[in-house]
């Protein structure tokens, strides 16, 4: 049959046999381009970075050790949608240094959720996974609720607590040198801030109230109070907001108080990636760059004149077993502040 075929056309099998070099010609070159782009691919990378200078909203980052068919992880952090804080843009870049830590295990995305919201709602934001991650005072409670990372953000700094008062009457506080004078005074805290909770536990008079620090420096002018703690690194870009208030000057609070991310129990890959992200940044002393330079908490204990102050220093009962434990790794802590050795400092056991 083929031959009688090739003999009534004479042509046909010479077309055939061009026809497939010329297919197979066509998928060399294709399979060519393929691999060349396999090979780009594989070695490209990239690093988007927003400015420590602001809020980081959206940050993608590719390791150059990562492939590029690797998906990033999206990590929701919840970003003020009150007002413009700029004390979040040190956790977002204490954040981002954590993950570049860790780029070996893989690309990861930052994205910014506004909400305006109470500390005890983000809580269950994250609960719900409708946040990834936040940053807030630990407690027992939230320990239960959320997975800690156990690495004091702030190096305990939350801790250490002056006031806001209103502008003229500095004059109120002068005479304060001793714990039952201070109880007297009246005081504000978020009524779901852990601090509250501390604060009564050792005798202080303290007015709970629903909402922001915003809400409360707005209440202090109306006298439903007249001292607002605030941690050192607090007041400086709550001042300027308004001429009716200002920094009390003799007075520090101080209890062990530290600051973690949080993110879901079920989200346990993230916390541990987070951990072992700052534990290295620990040991290599960017942490402490960080720290030390970062225009939020840059000479904060200098700037809050804290060896000039009396200190008073109280217990906090809110502290877990993991967390009070953590007390005794001095690498975590303050632990270069010069603090005037005639402080009056009161413990639970001396009241």
């Amino acid at each position: 049959m083929d031959t009688f075929f090739n003999q009534v056309n004479p042509f046909r099998a010479s077309f055939c046999a061009t026809f497939i070099a010329h297919i197979m010609l066509s998928a060399a070159l294709f399979l060519s381009l393929l691999s060349v782009n396999y090979a780009f691919a594989e070695t490209s990378h990239s690093i988007t970075q927003a400015s420590h200078t602001g809020l980081q909203t959206n940050i993608l980052a590719l390791g150059p050790t990562t492939s590029s068919k690797s998906k990033p992880i999206i990590i929701k952090y919840n970003l003020s949608a009150e007002f413009n804080d700029s004390k979040q843009s040190y956790y977002i870049d204490l954040l981002a240094l954590a993950l570049e830590k860790t780029i070996n295990e893989g690309p990861y995305q930052l994205h910014a959720v506004s909400l305006a919201m109470p500390q005890g709602r983000t809580v269950k934001m994250v609960e719900q996974s409708k946040l990834d991650i936040i940053w807030t005072m630990t407690s027992i409670e939230r320990e239960s609720e959320m997975q800690a990372v156990y690495v004091p953000l702030l190096k305990g700094m939350m801790g250490y607590r002056i006031g806001i008062i209103r502008k003229g009457e500095q004059a109120k506080f002068d005479g304060i040198d001793n714990l039952k004078r201070l109880k007297q005074v009246r005081m504000a805290q978020g009524s779901d801030w852990p601090d509250t909770q501390i604060l009564k536990h050792s005798g202080f008079n303290v007015l709970p109230v629903p909402g922001s620090a915003n809400q409360l420096l707005n209440m202090l002018p109306f006298n439903r109070f007249d001292f607002f703690p605030r941690a050192v690194h607090e007041p400086w870009d709550e001042l300027p907001r308004r001429d009716d208030i200002a920094l009390e000057q003799n007075i520090l609070i101080k209890y062990a108080s530290p600051i973690y991310f949080f993110v879901s129990k079920d989200n346990l890959a993230l916390a541990q990636r987070i951990e072992r992200g700052l534990m290295k940044a620990i040991s290599d002393g960017s942490f402490d760059n960080l720290f030390y330079q970062h225009p939020i908490t840059q000479d904060m204990l200098k700037k809050a004149r804290i060896d000039e102050r009396t200190e008073f220093e109280i217990a906090n009962p809110l502290l877990s077993p993991t967390s009070a434990a953590l007390l005794n790794e001095t690498q975590l802590w303050l632990t270069d502040t010069s603090v005037n050795s005639d402080t009056s400092s009161e413990t639970e056991s001396s009241r």
